[in-house]
């Protein structure tokens, strides 16, 4: 069991590796804290980016006097044992006398075997706070386990669950600040995924590096907004697979992996969004609501997917954050799926 002094300097572990964010995918955040042999803090490092040197060999290497000798290691993923861009962490950590390993996680790539390197020789390996080193990480997680990329879905209603009026309308339900929060999020994704309904009924533009539009049949105008920046793949009948009548979502999310995206963030109405949560294709919900009620069952709902007769049938979330965005809430969750870690 992992003693609150794991504890603490685990958490210096995330802290570290959180200022890798957006700049080493695909791999993982990793920070790494090491401790001479009387336990005072005698190095930090961190994931910087890709291509670049990891967590332990970061920390290890800005020691001149082989300070880390007897001493500990607290990394929050399983140090490499693999050449790739950079040598394996684990040999320098081995070249380095460390006595004790501590980790969060053991990495989920299959060709990783440090523990069991380390353990051979001797060297002790404990574990601390893995349930958080999972979820700081679980981009990565998705994305090596399944060959997908991690997909949020961002709805935005009134408090009664309604992204329109029966008539469409729309413009605006949430805030200015919500909006904008909206603009700095994109910017987080590899890829901003829309439907050709939301593209014909709302004309947006989506500014982004890279977008992909679902349109089975190719209705969409050319000159629609979106289309006027950035990189676009249209997903249409001519080269996704039909699944039920519709775009096999699973597949076109396949193909985005292959071409380097692993973050997709998906903006659309109730029917992509009710189809995708039914497959078990959204990891996670930003859900924005804005303090009105519209008071109107026949309003468009954020989700329009298979009927659902039994209150055990709803899909389960995890919330793990909420906070205040100008008027209204924004509820970020963890959707309970197959391809996640939540099961």
């Amino acid at each position: 069991m992992a003693s609150n002094l794991d504890e603490k300097y685990m958490r210096m572990c995330f802290a570290l590796a959180k200022k890798g964010r957006g700049k080493v995918s695909p791999n993982p955040m990793v920070g790494c804290i090491v401790l001479d042999k009387s336990g005072n803090v005698v190095s930090k490092g961190y994931h910087k980016k890709y291509g670049e040197n990891h967590a332990e060999r970061d920390a290890l290497l800005k020691l001149q006097n082989n300070e880390a000798e007897g001493g500990t290691l607290y990394v929050n993923l399983e140090p490499c044992s693999h050449y790739g861009k950079t040598p394996p962490c684990v040999d320098l950590i081995i070249e380095r006398k460390l006595a004790r390993i501590v980790i969060g996680m053991k990495d989920v790539n299959p060709k990783v075997c440090g523990i069991q390197k380390l353990e051979a020789l001797g060297i002790k390996v404990d574990y601390a706070l893995e349930p958080e080193s999972r979820f700081l990480n679980r981009v990565f997680i998705k994305n090596m386990t399944f060959k997908m990329p991690y997909v949020v879905l961002k709805t935005a209603s009134t408090m009664d669950g309604k992204i329109a009026t029966s008539t469409g309308s729309s413009k605006w339900i949430t805030s200015s600040e919500s909006r904008a929060e909206v603009y700095r999020m994109r910017k987080e994704f590899d890829c901003i995924m829309t439907s050709s309904n939301t593209v014909i009924a709302d004309n947006p533009t989506m500014e982004h590096r890279f977008k992909c539009i679902l349109d089975k049949d190719l209705r969409t105008d050319k000159y629609s907004k979106i289309y006027s920046q950035g990189e676009i793949y249209v997903a249409s009948s001519k080269n996704t697979p039909l699944k039920d009548g519709r775009l096999d979502i699973e597949t076109v999310l396949k193909e985005l992996y292959s071409r380097g995206i692993y973050t997709v963030f998906v903006e659309c109405g109730g029917t992509l969004a009710g189809s995708m949560l039914k497959d078990g294709l959204i990891d996670e919900v930003y859900h924005f609501m804005a303090p009105k009620l519209l008071n109107d069952n026949t309003g468009l709902s954020c989700f329009n997917g298979a009927r659902v007769e039994n209150i055990s049938g709803a899909s389960g979330l995890e919330i793990y954050e909420v906070k205040r965005i100008g008027s209204d809430l924004l509820i970020k969750s963890l959707v309970r799926n197959q391809r996640n870690s939540l099961g």
